[in-house]
């Protein structure tokens, strides 16, 4: 049933267009007739009802993600019971650990089928499932560039991981215990089954890595129902959002919500506020740049820096916290997060949101429930948690997340009072991700405590697809002498679940020629996190003569495609500080309504 504060009429809905096109009755006949041949009623076509698209993301390749099979089925009854026709569709499986190169190669891919279903069937509305990192910008992407009404359902973390009375956190863990392996303390069996012990059930990382980040991101963004994003997946709360979901989007149809009324600056500039207090993840920076660029705004790592880094770390969260997903939703979750920023005065709170509400009335009575896992703005974890964006001779833009800065990594590298947040070594670098593998225990490179380790060839075009192996571990050498972690600077991601404060996503990459195809293994670097530089320590005339030099030798050597979609991609993506979109996607916005799909008949 309509609302009240219905906008549009049943005879506007884009539907219409397919299913009851008096004037091209062929053409009508051909799109009803078929979907009738299994059960759908011609009136439920053609009375007036809002058919709403429920783009599926979850499949046997998408573990994380799996349980929305399910999950789609509450959906549906709340699409039904408010007066919709649900239609579900595939979304392109995107799943983080498993995909090779990287599963940031499918993210645009993913973007591009669900612009076509969205554009080219007869959807009015759309429920967008999410969960593994990539599904939700893939799916907001999308949304944005379409512009139908659109609300975004994430599937939610696993529940806390747990060995005997410890905290296992998905990804996290990993990263631990490959130091523990190097150094001899476990061996492989043990190795994987305390991986295992992260993943206790269905769901998503329950970490705030990129998932979890993402997810929050969507909530804060105002597309999710509010507190919804970290609703660990086997909780009834869980389905019963799903069904709530279901039920708005009908209303969002009616009332003609769409995403771009939405998907505003201030929203923007609350998620960069928010994912600083979260603690979140080191992709959400490129994601977030890449959803507001397909919304029409233009957003930067500047941003990043200026908005961002001076908000404190509140979520006691891992990895840059000691808490799992679980915890911090029973703390209040992201709603309780934004009350603190809100209260603060650091929130734009007259943002809309999917309800309809803005984000500082959605707000109201949602205080933190334990300030162990959700902390009060004056008494913070870390004081400044953000991005920082480093620039330099070598590149334009790189981030490091300061909330992850250990204690350890500050004493040895940042506590030196004569120059304080700065520090230099020498670089040993590596091409690639197999190079790394192949050669870090080689003890001819004379690896030490000082030295920064580089990565490059990892980027959007040189792995291709922006790989996450940035956070490299010392060689085995090392690690048995008690030093777990060395300075790290690539031109790829890494992982949200990693705590490692490495210097990410450099840009421009070295495959398009930026400066870390220059860098030779001996040469000195220094990190100044007061200034926001990163100098590779030569003078400018031998830069200049190691770039003519590479360029006489056709510029820096990278893989070739594999297959048809990695060239089409390396062919038109930008660089991770823009988002990593391609570059001509951002000329389409609100194609719905600009655009209105051709005659197929």
């Amino acid at each position: 049933m309509a609302k009240s504060n219905q906008k549009i009429t049943s005879e506007q809905l884009r539907s219409r267009y397919w299913f009851d096109n008096p004037d091209h009755p062929g053409t009508t006949a051909l799109c009803i007739e078929r979907y009738l041949n299994y059960g759908i009623t011609l009136d439920e076509l053609t009375s007036g009802k809002p058919i709403i698209g429920i783009c599926q993301s979850g499949s046997d390749l998408t573990p994380c993600n799996r349980h929305h099979i399910e999950l789609v089925k509450r959906v549906k009854d709340g699409i039904r019971a408010a007066g919709g026709v649900p239609f579900e569709f595939p979304m392109h499986p995107i799943h983080e650990n498993v995909r090779r190169p990287t599963a940031a190669l499918d993210r645009n891919l993913a973007y591009l089928g669900i612009v076509e279903v969205l554009h080219g069937y007869p959807l009015d509305g759309v429920v967008l499932t999410t969960g593994c990192d990539k599904t939700t910008p893939a799916a907001l992407m999308a949304a944005a560039t379409v512009n139908i009404p659109a609300i975004v359902l994430s599937g939610g973390p696993m529940l806390n991981g747990w060995r005997g009375a410890e905290r296992v956190g998905s990804g996290t863990i990993i990263w631990e215990l490959r130091k523990r392996l190097a150094a001899g303390d476990i061996d492989y069996a043990e190795f994987l089954s305390r991986a295992s012990d992260s993943a206790p059930s269905i769901g998503h990382c329950n970490t705030m890595g990129t998932a979890s980040t993402m997810n929050s991101m969507a909530e804060v963004l105002g597309m999710s129902l509010p507190g919804s994003a970290v609703i660990p997946a086997p909780y009834k709360e869980r389905a019963m959002v799903s069904y709530d979901t279901g039920t708005r989007i009908v209303d969002m149809v009616w009332e003609d919500v769409r995403p771009l009324d939405i998907l505003t600056r201030e929203a923007f500039e609350n998620a960069i506020v928010a994912c600083s207090a979260l603690g979140g993840s080191s992709n959400a920076p490129v994601h977030i740049n890449a959803i507001a660029r397909h919304a029409g705004i233009e957003l930067d790592n500047d941003d990043w820096q200026r908005l961002g880094h001076e908000i404190p770390l509140l979520a006691n969260v891992m990895p840059a916290g000691a808490f799992l997903c679980e915890e911090f939703h029973r703390a209040g979750g992201v709603p309780a997060i934004l009350h603190e920023l809100h209260t603060a005065g650091k929130l734009h709170g007259d943002a809309l949101t999917v309800n309809g509400r803005s984000i500082g009335e959605n707000l109201e009575g949602r205080e933190t429930q334990d300030a162990d896992v959700i902390c009060r703005y004056a008494d913070p974890l870390v004081e400044h948690a953000g991005f920082l964006n480093l620039k330099g001779n070598l590149f334009d833009s790189a981030l490091m997340k300061t909330s992850v800065i250990s204690r350890d990594f500050r004493e040895r590298f940042l506590n030196d009072p004569s120059d304080p947040d700065a520090f230099e070594g020498k670089v040993v670098v590596f091409d690639g991700s197999e190079d790394y593998h192949a050669r870090i225990d080689d003890p001819a490179l004379n690896i030490d405590a000082r030295t920064i380790l580089v990565m490059r060839g990892a980027g959007p075009v040189g792995h291709p697809g922006g790989a996450e192996v940035v956070n490299m571990q010392p060689p085995e050498a090392l690690i048995k002498q008690g030093i777990e972690s060395l300075p790290c600077l690539g031109d790829g991601r890494q992982s949200g679940t990693s705590g490692s404060p490495s210097i990410l996503n450099a840009s421009p990459e070295a495959a398009t020629g930026g400066g870390l195809a220059l860098l030779e293994s001996g040469d000195r670097l220094r990190v100044d996190l007061k200034r926001g530089e990163v100098q590779l320590l030569i003078d400018d005339s031998e830069l200049e003569a190691r770039r003519a030099r590479l360029e006489q030798q056709g510029g820096y050597r990278y893989p070739g495609h594999q297959t048809p979609w990695q060239e089409i991609q390396r062919s038109m993506v930008e660089p991770l500080d823009r988002g990593m979109i391609l570059e001509s996607a951002i000329k389409y916005r609100d194609v719905a309504r600009q655009h209105p799909p051709r005659d197929n008949h």
